[in-house]
């Protein structure tokens, strides 16, 4: 019985390392343009590879770059990624309906290499969530993250320095190319990063909070009027329907 067991675990392994060869092709030119940043943003080598090993997850890491840049303080910065990964929980409790029993060690381990790409993965395979597959899945994906990373790193420490000093510009560029895609899907994105870079302006030109905290603070307040906005739009689409 153990045999077939792990029989069916290695086979799920292979299935779950073949799934994620498109993420990690995937991740290879963001991976490396995060290490590459990083170099020009002063973190070392050890520093960029432990921060893509620690934390990985893109958004959040290019976001930490430009608060580092700014000068934001350790706390700030947690509680950003903080905010901004709240999603997790969701495509957690979401995967977790969708996944095989299996121990809360194996779903731990498994979890923490939860992405926007492996859940998309994930969730969209028809046959119950493996252990096995998950972190065949996540294995491709993180080593691809890591080792770009530090390849990024190596490759910006060998750039000129005017070039690496020039290149901290593309951290702006990377967001607004994270950005736009995201406001052609939808007005909500649109509305929710105008009054966040609005509070922010206020806030920070105000010097009513640091840069860090006014980032915060700015993300906290747009998401909770526009979901709140959102909240009202829906209760009157439904009041009308009952009428």
């Amino acid at each position: 019985m153990a045999e077939l067991v792990m029989a069916k675990q290695t086979s799920e392994f292979k299935k779950g390392l073949q799934a994620g060869v498109s993420i990690g092709i995937g991740y290879f030119p963001i991976a490396l343009t995060f290490g590459l940043l990083a170099k020009t943003t002063g973190l070392t080598i050890l520093e960029t590879v432990l921060m893509s090993m620690i934390v990985f997850a893109g958004a959040s890491q290019y976001m930490s770059l430009t608060l580092l840049t700014l000068g934001t303080g350790a706390f700030e910065i947690i509680l950003t990624t903080f905010i901004v990964n709240i999603r997790h929980f969701l495509m957690s409790a979401a995967l977790n309906e969708k996944a095989e029993e299996a121990p809360t060690l194996h779903k731990a381990l498994y979890s923490f290499g939860l992405t926007d790409e492996t859940f998309s993965v994930a969730a969209m395979r028809e046959e119950k969530v493996t252990t096995g597959f998950m972190i065949g899945l996540n294995l491709v994906a993180y080593s691809s993250w890591v080792v770009n990373s530090g390849l990024g790193h190596l490759i910006g420490a060998n750039l000129p320095q005017t070039l690496q000093e020039s290149m901290s510009v593309a951290l702006y560029a990377m967001f607004i190319g994270l950005l736009v895609p995201s406001m052609k899907t939808g007005v909500k994105v649109a509305y929710l990063a105008g009054l966040a870079a609005c509070f922010n302006t206020i806030l920070t030109m105000t010097k009513f909070l640091s840069t860090g905290w006014a980032i915060v603070a700015a993300t906290l307040l747009s998401a909770i009027i526009v979901e709140a906005i959102e909240s009202l739009k829906i209760k009157q689409a439904e009041g009308r329907g009952h009428e």
